[in-house]
């Protein structure tokens, strides 16, 4: 593992960091947020999942987590959004698909499947990685995510059940198979015409073919997001998650949008909700 950088933050440390994965066949950058209790005992773990064109740098630098995170004694891992420089031919270019936005799914359509393996990537590379180099309880783990990065985290905990302890989602696509960035896109490109394959990754159909998340989601959603009624339509997990009886917490919040400046005016209400979970 290579050490980017590190630098202090409110008693703990900020670091960036570059290792070679083999899930996705190259280089992986992540970022780690170590709070100052970890000088004294292993802590709780939170997975960050970020969205459509972001970075490992997006969430440290954008969401204003790390002081909530130093208060409460919680590790803040943000990996990158899909592998880079693949060479892959259409992998760049249009920042709705390929780099940048790898919707954590393990692709199995040539030649996607070679590099963007970020299923496997999110729960099992990254994760025996940060407990082999930080002193992270890998025990208790969550999992969150915004945009692309909510679908992350909903349909991760869903189909990895008891690996994430708490789970919640910013302005997440609720149900990619009905959507355009699911539908027309980004299904078709990483897993071909098998819906069968598009639904296992969808978390809305996710739960009603049985999946569950052993506690409460928390989702929060602006009023005034731009993608609000074509790509996100959190109506559709509320009624899943009503048709299912899996809890759910879905709170508009009015005014707000996509951006970040939504992202860190709840971002402390989220990273409470998880540490509530962790704690036991």
């Amino acid at each position: 593992m290579e050490t980017i950088s590190e630098q202090r933050c409110f008693g703990g440390m900020q670091g960036f960091y570059r290792h070679e994965s083999r899930a996705c066949d190259g280089p992986m950058a992540f970022a780690v947020y170590v709070p100052p209790q970890a000088a004294h005992a292993k802590l709780p773990v939170l997975y960050y999942l970020a969205g459509l064109t972001c970075t490992p740098e997006t969430f440290p630098v954008k969401a204003g987590a790390q002081r909530v995170a130093a208060q409460l004694g919680l590790i803040l891992v943000a990996p990158d959004t899909s592998p880079r420089d693949t060479g892959i031919e259409g992998a760049i270019g249009d920042w709705e698909f390929g780099e940048g936005a790898g919707f954590y799914v393990d692709a199995t359509r040539a030649p996607w499947s070679s590099r963007f393996r970020m299923e496997t990537y999110v729960t099992e590379e990254l994760p025996a990685l940060i407990a082999e180099n930080f002193p992270a309880d890998g025990q208790r783990r969550g999992i969150m995510g915004h945009s692309m990065g909510g679908h992350g985290a909903l349909t991760l905990a869903l189909r990895h059940p008891g690996r994430y302890r708490s789970l919640s989602a910013l302005a997440p696509i609720c149900s990619p198979t009905r959507v355009p960035w699911g539908e027309r896109r980004i299904f078709a490109m990483y897993f071909g015409e098998d819906r069968t394959e598009w639904r296992s990754h969808d978390a809305c159909e996710l739960l009603r073919d049985g999946a569950r998340f052993d506690g409460e989601i928390l989702v929060d959603q602006g009023g005034s997001d731009p993608f609000l009624q074509e790509q996100l339509r959190p109506e559709f997990l509320e009624t899943a998650c009503s048709e299912t009886g899996q809890p759910l917490r879905l709170r508009m919040q009015a005014g707000y949008d996509h951006s970040y400046w939504f992202v860190q005016s709840f971002i402390e209400d989220h990273l409470r909700h998880h540490m509530q979970a962790l704690r036991n």
